[in-house]
């Protein structure tokens, strides 16, 4: 990120590790941060690279070859590692709730220490989201996990939805310490290393929500306004995140389609072993091939039970963290266009200021300013020296307002190049690692049904029975 970007920094850091989803039907009791959420359903994440460069493939296959330059060097610069593992639910008789710990490893100089343990819920994670955009309203902040709020779960929560919800935090958390300008942020780095006491305390120092409110609504009229001369840059920046939208949700919901399917297909598969073995036990000439036709089966569905759950835990998740990517692009390009749509208003406001002042005195206001002993000539005198102070105080706040959109525009600029950067190679990867499984898969399977036939024929040949194909 440019250096222009860095308003009131401080200092922080934050890296990585990983941890469990699934539910369903009563309301659980729970406080206003929803604890119960998680990235989608059914699905996990990974935190990080989805690319494996140790996976066993086959020699034939050439795509374990792939390397990605961006992913070189990377632990030689990190000066700042963050885990979120080991999840505990905490229950009582007001809510119910999910605490992770987060350990941080670091050498930056602006921490007291080099090790760090906390332990934090998801409102907190929250917080530290809003207390980002708040202060930088066009850098990109990594999405959190969805909310839902899950009913019916007698046994609190369960295993593998707070594994999935663990993984998305700690790729939250990586993401927000990889970033130039957030990981030196002091929220970041409070959030890493406060008690949860003196986090509290740090909290509640935020704005009010009076003030929140006056925000929104601020955002709301601004909204309504619009921009009259939105650059080109980033006219194209929201038709890209359109058209983006618009393909990596098809694209997820595909995928995720494709696995459902492929559940399916393994379900049917497994039926089969035990026809076949079955069947073998009655039909004393095909005994052999149906026990081999049972064995190769039993093969494939473990191979594809472990394809199925790659794509659960690598495609679909970079998949749809994606997918919650434009609703954070969307948000950062309207907050950039309010800042727009302000400066907008209030250089109309400054104009009509202008032309009240060059406009002559109101009959009216003469008259009745006669009426009480002031000549005419000494109330215009008062009014333009009135009016002239207001324009010089609204000229400082335009001024303001115009090095806020500067900073606001070069910030988005910046954080949008970097943004594609990591997305591009975060999709790339997924794909390449897809691939990469597929074929070690594929292979697989296609050993063993070879492996199948080679004897069956060395079987027909050795009875003397001839191949008409």
């Amino acid at each position: 990120m440019s250096d222009p970007v860095v308003d009131n920094a401080v200092t922080s850091g934050n890296s990585s590790v990983a941890i469990p989803t699934d539910i369903s039907g009563q309301i659980l009791d729970l406080d206003e941060d929803d604890d119960l959420e998680v990235f989608s359903k059914g699905t996990t994440l990974t935190e990080g690279s989805s690319f494996n460069a140790s996976m066993q493939t086959s020699p034939a296959s050439m795509i374990n070859q792939y390397k990605f330059e961006e992913e070189e060097g990377d632990a030689d610069t990190k000066d700042i590692f963050v885990t979120v593992d080991n999840p505990e639910s905490l229950v009582t008789a007001i809510e119910t709730y999910v605490t992770y710990r987060v350990m941080t490893k670091t050498t930056r100089s602006e921490f007291d220490a080099s090790e760090f343990e906390v332990r934090r819920r998801y409102q907190d994670f929250l917080w530290l989201k809003g207390r980002l955009e708040e202060a930088h309203p066009t850098l990109i902040v990594h999405p959190l996990p969805e909310k839902f709020v899950m009913k019916g779960m007698v046994e609190r929560f369960n295993e593998d939805f707070i594994e999935t919800r663990r993984k998305a935090l700690h790729r939250f958390l990586n993401r927000i310490a990889e970033h130039p300008i957030f990981s030196s942020t002091e929220d970041f780095k409070i959030f890493l290393t406060a008690e949860s006491g003196e986090l509290t305390s740090h909290k509640k120092q935020g704005p009010s929500f009076l003030s929140r409110m006056g925000e929104t609504v601020k955002a709301v009229a601004a909204s309504v306004r619009g921009v009259r001369n939105r650059p080109e840059e980033f006219t194209d920046m929201q038709e890209y995140v359109e058209a983006f939208t618009q393909k990596i949700g098809s694209l997820d919901k595909v995928s995720q389609r494709i696995v459902r399917e492929k559940k399916e297909h393994l379900e049917e598969l497994k039926e089969c072993v035990p026809i076949y073995t079955l069947w073998s036990q009655s039909e004393e000439e095909l005994a052999e091939p149906l026990k081999s036709m049972a064995g190769c089966l039993d093969s494939c569905c473990k191979e594809t039970e472990e394809q199925v759950k790659e794509l659960n835990d690598h495609l679909i998740p970079a998949l749809h963290e994606y997918v919650l990517c434009t609703e954070t692009l969307k948000a950062v390009l309207r907050r950039r266009d309010n800042i727009q749509a302000d400066f907008e208003a209030k250089t109309e406001a400054l104009a009509m200021k202008k032309a009240d002042k060059d406009a002559e005195s109101k009959v009216l206001s003469l008259a009745w300013d006669s009426l009480v002993g002031r000549s005419p000539e000494e109330v215009k005198q008062q009014k333009q020296q009135k009016l002239k102070g207001e324009i010089k105080e609204m000229r400082d706040e335009l001024d303001k307002m115009e090095d806020r959109l500067e900073w606001a525009n070069n910030a988005l600029k910046s954080d949008w190049t970097r943004w594609q950067k990591v997305m591009r190679t975060d999709l790339r990867s997924a794909f390449v690692d897809t691939a990469e499984r597929n074929v070690n898969c594929y292979e697989k399977c296609l050993a063993v049904w070879e492996s199948f036939l080679h004897s069956q024929r060395t079987e027909a040949e050795g009875n003397g029975e001839v191949d008409c194909s």
